[in-house]
């Protein structure tokens, strides 16, 4: 396996695969370390590992068995904290499904016009009030619920082009 094919691999599947090692790890630096080291692993086998065994499945395998281990090793079950999925809360297909549609999801924002972005990532992800959002970005609390809602549209298109891409 040449280094192309990693690199594509990577860029497919690096952030789906840290949301996914964030279910494990509840840590998002520590998700991303895993996954490094996971494609890390993936280079030092490259010679070992031929393009058609690299699946999806042996990709989130090691990955899961990474985030198990990292897991064991640093006492969380100790401390009264465990990992959804040894919880039982989500099987894991499930759990690599959410990822992937949480991946799919951040993907869509990051096409977002850059101010219209940073709007929604206030008002939704930081709880934010539209009259704060104002305030802190000198602009009326029209043009803030405008920006919002036109984020939402944008998002929902983008939910409809996948669902008819794969479904229509």
């Amino acid at each position: 396996m040449n280094a192309a094919v990693i690199e594509k691999v990577f860029v497919q599947h690096y952030r789906p695969m840290c949301l996914y090692a964030l279910h494990y790890v509840h840590d998002l630096d520590t998700s991303e370390d895993l996954v490094q080291e996971c494609f890390c692993k993936l280079w030092e086998q490259s010679g070992r590992v031929h393009h058609e065994e690299l699946t999806q499945a042996y990709l989130y395998r090691m990955l899961r068995n990474a985030c198990i281990d990292f897991v064991r090793k640093n006492g969380a079950r100790e401390r009264g904290e465990q990992p959804s999925d040894l919880e039982g809360v989500l099987a894991e297909e499930a759990c690599e499904e959410q990822a992937q549609k949480e991946a799919r999801l951040w993907e869509a924002i990051d096409r977002l016009p850059d101010r219209c972005r940073k709007i929604f990532l206030m008002s939704k992800r930081d709880g934010m009030k539209h009259k704060e959002i104002a305030q802190v970005m000198g602009l009326s609390v029209n043009t803030v619920e405008n920006q919002v809602i036109k984020a939402l549209k944008r998002l929902r298109a983008d939910a409809e082009r996948i669902y008819h891409f794969f479904f229509g």
